[in-house]
């Protein structure tokens, strides 16, 4: 019985040594491939994180956000009619331009802004020259050149004009002059109008424009 019970005892000592060697909590082989998973989870919504602001940029771009000829598109689509603008009691600033007319696509931004904050106590009203339908309007407000702007007060009388282009700051005190029914400011190129007299002190020096029959 003594060997037999050595014998006992020695397998004893194996078990226990093999139960040291293993460890306590042995990994999952299910979880290995749950942790590569996540982790190309994670590539994968960064990615399309990326395609989704590349999209919303490329969205904004071709809606006008980034783009002059689109802000341009922005103005004309949200114009009222001339007639209406007038005859609504409020101050009415019209552009004279076109598409092609670099110095209106530079204008665009400052005249988008000008418009959404104004809106509801300014009209802006956008007049494409190569459409026909305003030759009427070229004629009578004397455009050979664009971008020309008319300033017209809250009883639709015209009060000045603006030739050639402006940047923001220009725009925004012509802006506050037709709301507060103050005198123009007095910028090269801006005059005064009056039903008699379409030639305006101050136009003479006008920067410098396009003319609307100028390109191809």
């Amino acid at each position: 019985m003594g060997p037999v019970g050595v014998h006992h005892n020695c397998q004893s000592d194996g078990g226990l040594s093999l139960a040291l060697a293993m460890p306590a909590n042995p990994p999952d082989p299910a979880s290995l491939p749950a942790a590569g998973a996540s982790a190309l989870g994670r590539r994968e919504r960064m990615l399309l994180a990326a395609v989704a602001a590349i999209l919303a940029l490329l969205l904004l771009w071709m809606r006008g956000g980034l783009n002059p000829a689109g802000q341009l598109e922005q103005l004309a689509r949200q114009s009222p009619q001339l007639p209406v603008a007038l005859a609504n009691e409020r101050p009415t600033l019209v552009e004279f331009y076109a598409d092609w007319c670099e110095a209106c696509r530079a204008m665009a931004p400052a005249m988008l802004r000008l418009e959404q904050q104004h809106r509801g106590s300014l009209n802006v009203v956008m007049l494409n020259v190569d459409n026909p339908r305003w030759q009427g309007e070229l004629e009578r407000y004397a455009v050979n050149g664009i971008p020309q702007l008319e300033l017209f007060d809250a009883a639709g009388q015209a009060v000045g004009r603006s030739l050639g282009a402006r940047s923001a700051a220009e725009l925004e005190s012509l802006v506050q002059a037709l709301l507060s029914e103050a005198p123009l400011p007095q910028l090269a190129g801006v005059g005064a109008t009056s039903r008699l007299d379409s030639e305006s002190p101050g136009l003479d020096s006008a920067p410098a424009m396009a003319n609307p029959r100028s390109h191809g």
